[in-house]
């Protein structure tokens, strides 16, 4: 791979398509394949993401926001996007740009009822969310009979799915909960399904779902960060090849004398002569202020350089009095190697948020492509 000259998130297409592929062969071959590519694909680029699944047959798409979907739509992508958390403001949008809304409560239902009547719609599909655990969004099981009555008064809709999300898949301590979450949505499901005259398809496997939980594929699964190269287990990022590399390179070297201070608030003070570089990243980019000061560090040359000083918007300092580099060396924040997941560990949060935090002004590469 050729080495980086200013701040970069290099996207692998090929782990991409490895990922995939993988989850995919934890599949009954009948059993759909959803790939969520809400939040920019956790920090990548939805659009490029989408191209590249698009051209490997995926099934479906989900995106949290009508906005994401419509961009989707804007970019060619013609599978069809489930629109996770729409809001009714948003509804005849959606119905324009054939996206299909997640119902998940009394209020959203009968105003995409009331909206897809208004435009002459029949049969537009939605899917049901119903909430078995996870307390965030979703209509109660003892709603079944209240979503059916409303079915039941119009042909502007039809269910193309119900659903639900499971709250701790990737967690051994949380089986028995998660076992009860699975045979909750079971119950709605075929109460749901004795009252109307056609099958909806079911789905409640998250990444960890897939990988923990296969008596629980049903239909179709849904699958985010397992497609960017992480399996929420040692065991399963073994298996998985992270996509997203972000790397920089060295600005500027300091020579500094026993205490001189770096950076803002002369937050970080030498403990004697050393040496700092000043890379050309910072909490506009992704890299919180929770870092700095020995907390986190960069690779440089394959050592170790510990973040010093505060964590500025546009620039981190980082101590290499012990590595042999100079100015216009590569940086690697995080990669294949060095994980996101273990850069994660240092701020005390997991590989979703340190993905998605990547600022849009950092320029993407995309490389390995079909």
């Amino acid at each position: 791979m050729p080495k980086a000259k200013e701040t970069v998130l290099e996207i692998d297409l090929g782990a991409l398509t490895h990922n995939f592929n993988y989850l995919k062969s934890k599949l009954r071959p009948q059993t759909r394949f959803l790939a969520v590519v809400k939040a920019f694909a956790y920090g990548s680029d939805s659009v490029e993401i989408a191209k590249h699944l698009q051209k490997l047959n995926v099934d479906y798409f989900a995106v949290a926001y009508t906005k994401e979907g419509v961009a989707l739509r804007d970019a060619g992508i013609t599978t069809p996007i489930l629109v996770l958390h729409p809001q009714p403001t948003n509804f005849k949008l959606i119905i324009e740009r054939c996206l299909e809304p997640s119902i998940y409560n009394a209020k959203v239902l009968n105003e995409f009822i009331k909206v897809a009547e208004q435009e002459k719609q029949s049969n537009y599909p939605v899917h049901i969310k119903f909430n078995t655990g996870l307390n965030r969004l979703g209509f109660w099981g003892n709603d079944v009979d209240y979503v059916v009555s409303k079915l039941k008064h119009t042909t502007s809709i039809t269910v193309k799915s119900l659903f639900s999300h499971l709250a701790a898949s990737e967690d051994a301590n949380e089986i028995d909960f998660t076992q009860r979450q699975i045979e909750n949505f079971k119950g709605i499901a075929k109460a749901f399904k004795t009252k109307i005259d056609y099958q909806p398809w079911l789905h409640i496997c998250n990444t960890s779902g897939v990988l923990n939980y296969p008596d629980a594929h049903f239909d179709m699964v849904r699958c985010g960060i397992g497609l960017y190269g992480f399996g929420n287990s040692e065991k399963e990022d073994k298996n998985l090849k992270p996509i997203a590399n972000l790397k920089s390179v060295i600005s500027q070297i300091h020579k500094i004398e026993k205490d001189e201070t770096v950076g803002y608030n002369r937050a970080y003070k030498a403990k004697g002569f050393e040496k700092t570089a000043t890379i050309p990243i910072g909490h506009a980019d992704g890299i919180t202020r929770i870092y700095g000061n020995g907390r986190g560090y960069v690779i440089i040359n394959g050592k170790k350089a510990p973040i010093v000083g505060n964590v500025c918007m546009d620039m981190i300092m980082v101590n290499i009095t012990d590595i042999d580099c100079k100015e216009g060396d590569e940086v690697i924040i995080f990669d294949t190697d060095h994980k996101a997941s273990h850069f994660a560990q240092y701020a005390n949060t997991i590989s979703y948020e340190i993905l998605t935090a990547v600022s849009q002004r950092v320029k993407r590469l995309f490389i390995n492509s079909i």
